[in-house]
């Protein structure tokens, strides 16, 4: 009995001895970015008998929990790459030794306080890399959300000099009801022929320019001119202002020409209006009010990069039978009230910006942003099954479940808390009368062993 008791008082001193480490860590990561407070669960061991009369002492050992599923208090910070977690879910990071950062083990934290690295990466006070999802010119993550090769380790310096071609041109026009019709025929290209040489003879009652962008930031001025050739109708051109920038075959710098059509109340009637690419044959408008037009850049060789070889934007004219785009009005004279055209070259980067939705803008010199990159929140089953790593992260295990990466805010992740950092879940006062109660219980087991070594020092003496 008294061997028994001595392994059952040992037994104690190792659980116990294990409790004041747990206890010790939580305490020293009291001030922890993230960190997740662990705790002792103890469990009693039996020493199985078949007797009913005697009893055969055990011990105990010791399990430690972490409770990853407890959320800490968010604290405001000044850094805009601080982050945090407001609900369920972890961030995707990546331990790397190379510097690509695409190597090493994909894990998970909470640890949200990110910096730049002096390559550009974004990384946590453990040197892991914050993982996201690449976007395209649409600003789309990629199809297959769940695949950790589609992540990617952020990096926004590598955006300096990127540009966005131009897609899309809409204008709000007043045509001058009360302009005299054209009385010289209209042929296709005479406007664009007036401005270049100012030989056609044909006065445009509108010559306007809106700027477009071509895939390598390239700004080119396009003109848009228009002239009054029937009641209620109106014949129209694009031409660059410089010719040259396009491929020889535009005569002028012409692009498109068409003709637009109005309704009495002064209304587009999109119906019988037309667009025609340089060279195409007629073109009826969309009754949506946007059409396509495509065109050709100078070929490669002449200053102009074979990247850009053609250019493609859809101009919207408004919607039909409406005014809210080209439109006839009573003024006295034809006017262009204002412009949308997206695309621009954005130049370098500047700073960073991240929302709640986890989207990572970029912002660049000449003030305009553009998103980059999407962080993607992990979520388990059971968060609290995940293993420990190093670095405050954690991994997945059997018991945790398959990660899944959704979106924040939705399918049960957690939002993006951007200029917040996520305090640590331990709480000093419970951890102190923890300890007292660890040390006094490893104290009894210590009593336990002198005891039994008494005894046994009698039971020598017989």
């Amino acid at each position: 009995m008294a061997f028994t008791a001595l392994a059952a008082g040992v037994s104690g001193l190792q659980a116990f001895t294990e409790g004041v480490g747990v206890i010790a860590d939580n305490i020293t990561n009291v001030n922890t970015i993230g960190y997740k407070e662990t705790r002792s669960r103890f469990s009693t061991l039996v020493t199985e008998t078949s007797s009913t009369t005697s009893y055969s002492p055990g011990g105990v050992r010791a399990f430690a929990e972490t409770l990853v599923s407890k959320q800490g208090l968010l604290q405001p910070s000044s850094s805009a790459t601080d982050l945090a977690v407001d609900g369920a879910g972890f961030f995707a990071v990546r331990s790397s030794d190379t510097a690509n950062a695409t190597d090493g083990e994909l894990v998970y934290t909470r640890s949200g306080a990110f910096t730049e690295d002096d390559e550009g990466f974004y990384r946590n006070t453990a040197g892991l890399y914050l993982m996201g999802w690449r976007l395209d010119a649409q600003g789309n993550p990629p199809t297959n959300l769940q695949s950790s090769s589609a992540l990617q380790p952020i990096n926004i310096t590598q955006l300096n000099g990127i540009s966005e071609a131009t897609a899309n041109i809409s204008m709000k026009v007043n045509l001058a009801a009360g302009e005299t019709i054209e009385p010289t025929s209209y042929t296709v290209g005479s406007l664009a022929a007036e401005h270049q040489t100012a030989g056609s003879g044909i006065t445009p009652d509108l010559l306007t320019n809106i700027q477009i962008f071509d895939s390598l930031g390239r700004e080119h001025t396009v003109m848009v001119s228009a002239v009054k050739t029937g009641t209620n109708s109106w014949n129209y051109e694009y031409h660059f202002d410089d010719p040259s920038q396009l491929a020889t075959a535009h005569t002028n710098g012409l692009i498109g020409s068409g003709t637009l059509n109005f309704n009495t109340d002064g209304s587009i009637n999109l119906a019988t209006s037309t667009l025609n690419a340089f060279g195409s044959s007629t073109n009826l408008i969309s009754t949506s009010g946007t059409q396509p037009l495509t065109f050709d850049y100078a070929p490669a060789g002449t200053g102009v990069a074979a990247a850009v070889a053609q250019g493609s934007v859809t101009i919207n004219f408004g919607s039909n039978g409406n005014t809210d785009g080209w439109a006839l009005s009573g003024e006295a004279t034809s006017d262009h009230f204002s412009s949308s055209v997206d695309g621009a070259a954005f130049g370098s980067v500047k700073g960073v910006q991240i929302d709640e939705d986890g989207f990572v803008s970029a912002t660049f010199a000449n003030g305009l942003s553009k998103r980059v990159y999407q962080i993607p929140i992990a979520v388990f089953d059971n968060p609290n099954g995940l293993t420990r790593k190093q670095g405050n992260a954690f991994g997945v295990s059997s018991q945790s479940g398959d990660v899944s990466l959704q979106r924040a805010g939705e399918s049960g992740a957690g939002t993006v808390a951007p200029n917040s950092l996520e305090g640590s879940t331990v709480d000093l006062a419970s951890e102190f009368a923890e300890l007292i109660k660890v040390q006094r219980a490893f104290s009894a087991s210590t009593r336990i062993i002198t005891t039994s070594d008494e005894i046994l020092q009698e039971l020598t003496r017989i």
